[in-house]
This record gives structure tokens, C-alpha cells and sequence, in this order.
């Protein structure tokens, strides 16, 4: 199949990497490929595959994007990963008490979840991709050195508990793009002082696409064909961007990384806003930006989006 150009949202399976799960579509004559924002294997859910052209947007999609899971996290247990895939490292046996229905720990851990709500700051998982000097940390981790304590800021708009069947709480959570939910999950339980460690996730939502459009990777492979059918044109990852036609002299400057002239045409102009060029016949040309140039209003490039 010929290189395709847009989004591919797909619903990642559990017990692949994200880069294991691109590497299946990239078999379809793909060859230009990427996604944005990561899933561990763990993980299910909303993976934005990145074809062609759009492998440029990757870190325009990242920026401000929230991201929402549905997961469930089990009290008493803490791994070396955060999560289910590692090794157990503490237990603490939870009382009869402690597992009764509307329990103390229970309405604690409820209190806790909500308490996210407050959180702006949270360390990164040793087992990570997070870099150290070069180096990811899960190598640091896995060749027994010391991994460096890192800390990240985090926004979470939306924290919610869905139901709990003590030991497990499950959860809802929409928060900034880079967020590690397994992160919250075992500070949960630091806090706590039982553990916890994250057993099941799905990303339901990568901002601008849900589960709702995402397609499996069993449909997609049973079905190669019909790949073109279901990428979503550059301008959908883009929604709150303003869209730009130009003619063939403006397309000319783009494409030799000039400044577009603002001109009536184009609507307002207010500097700083973004935009997404395209040509006459409606394909993308490039990512630009509307600045002043020596009191010239014009859109600046910030990324070339066209085919050489």
C-alpha cells in the first residue's frame, strides 16, 4: 500500500509496546510512522498513529493535550514498576476490617483519589523512559544502578472513584499529557501506608480523538485495505487551529520557508495564533504561526508539512 498521510487512532492491545504496536501497521507499506504519547504494555486504549506528513505534529498534539483513563489500582501491594508487569517489593496484609464495605481504608482511598484533583507535582517511575544522562531509566533500573529521583509537573482537571471492591478501586482520571497514572496510583498508597500499585489501565481519550473512532489492531490488519478509509485528515488532530487557503505564490514562499503576507482573505490576525496552511486543493502545507515583522503582520512557519 502507498504511504499514507494523517492520523491513525488506534486502540492499542495489552501485551504490546506502543512501538511494537506501530511496527504491526508499519507492515502495511508504512514506512513513515510515529505516534504520540506513549502506552506501556500494559495499557490499553487510545494510541494517535502519526502517518506520513503527519509525523510532524507530534509535538503540537503533545502540547496542552489532556488525556483521560479509566484504571483500577489494588491497595497492599507495591512493585518495583508501579504497576501489575513488575516485581512485588512490600505487602501489607489488609485486615478483615480494612476489606469490609465502607471501611476506613475505603473512604480514605475514595478521599485519596479525589485528592488528586490537588496534585501538581509527581516523581517519575524508576521503570520508565524518562532520560538520565542520556539514558532511559528503566536501563539504569534493570542494570541495578541507581536511578535519580525525577520530578514532573502535572495538571489533573477530573479525579473520580467509579467503584471499589476492596482491595481494588477503580478510577477515572483526566489529566496533562506525560502524566503517569502509575505514579499516582503508588503515592496513593504511600500516602496511605498499605501501598498500591496500578493493575489495569485504558487511555479512553488523547486529546483531540476517544475510543470512540479508534479502530483494533485486529480489524486493522484483517481489514489492510480499508486503511485509508479510517485515517483522519491532519486538520482533525487540530481542531482549535485556524485554517489557512493560499494560492500558488503564497504555497511558493511556504515551501521555501518564507513568511506568508497576511492578507484580508485569511480573517482576523492576531498574533500568536496558529494555523494550518493549505493549499488550493486542500492539502496540508505547513503549521504556521501569525507574528509581526517589522509591523508586517504575516504567518510564520513552524513546520513544512508538504511532500517534497
Amino acid at each position: 500500500m502507498e504511504q499514507q498521510h494523517g492520523i491513525l487512532v488506534l486502540n492499542k492491545p495489552k501485551g504490546l509496546s506502543s512501538a511494537q504496536a506501530i511496527a504491526r501497521v508499519k507492515r502495511l507499506g508504512q514506512k513513515k510512522i510515529g505516534h504520540a504519547g506513549t502506552l506501556d504494555p500494559m495499557a490499553t486504549g487510545v494510541l494517535l498513529v502519526l502517518l506520513g506528513n503527519a509525523t510532524k505534529l507530534s509535538g503540537y498534539l503533545l502540547e496542552g493535550g489532556v488525556k483521560t483513563y479509566g484504571g483500577t489500582l489494588r491497595l497492599g501491594v507495591v512493585t518495583d514498576t508501579w504497576d501489575a508487569e513488575g516485581s512485588v517489593v512490600a505487602e501489607t496484609p489488609l485486615s478483615e476490617d480494612d476489606l469490609a464495605p465502607g471501611s476506613a481504608l475505603e473512604k480514605a482511598a475514595r478521599r485519596e483519589v479525589e485528592a488528586w484533583l490537588d496534585v501538581t507535582e509527581q516523581p517519575v517511575p524508576p521503570y520508565s523512559a524518562a532520560k538520565h544522562q542520556g539514558q532511559p531509566l528503566y536501563k539504569l533500573a534493570r542494570a541495578g544502578k541507581e536511578v535519580p529521583v525525577k520530578v514532573k509537573s502535572i495538571h489533573v482537571s477530573h479525579a473520580a472513584v467509579q467503584w471499589v471492591n476492596m482491595p481494588d478501586v477503580r478510577f477515572r482520571v483526566t489529566c496533562s499529557s506525560g502524566s503517569y497514572i502509575r505514579s499516582l496510583a503508588h503515592s496513593l498508597g504511600m500516602r496511605l501506608g498499605c501501598g498500591a500499585m496500578l493493575t489495569e489501565l485504558t487511555r479512553e481519550y488523547s486529546h483531540p480523538f476517544g475510543l470512540e473512532v479508534a479502530h483494533t489492531l485486529d480489524e486493522i490488519l484483517a481489514e489492510p485495505e480499508r486503511l485509508p478509509e479510517w485515517i483522519m485528515p491532519i486538520s482533525a488532530a487540530l481542531p482549535g487551529w485556524k485554517n489557512i487557503s493560499v494560492g500558488k505564490m503564497q504555497e511558493a514562499h511556504l515551501k521555501n520557508g518564507m513568511p506568508v503576507p497576511h492578507l484580508p482573505e485569511f480573517g482576523d490576525f492576531e498574533p500568536g495564533t496558529r494555523a494550518l496552511i493549505l493549499a488550493q486543493d486542500g492539502s496540508p502545507l505547513a503549521l504556521a504561526e501569525a507574528r509581526m515583522d517589522r509591523d508586517r503582520p504575516v504567518w510564520a512557519v513552524l513546520r513544512g508539512l508538504f511532500t517534497h
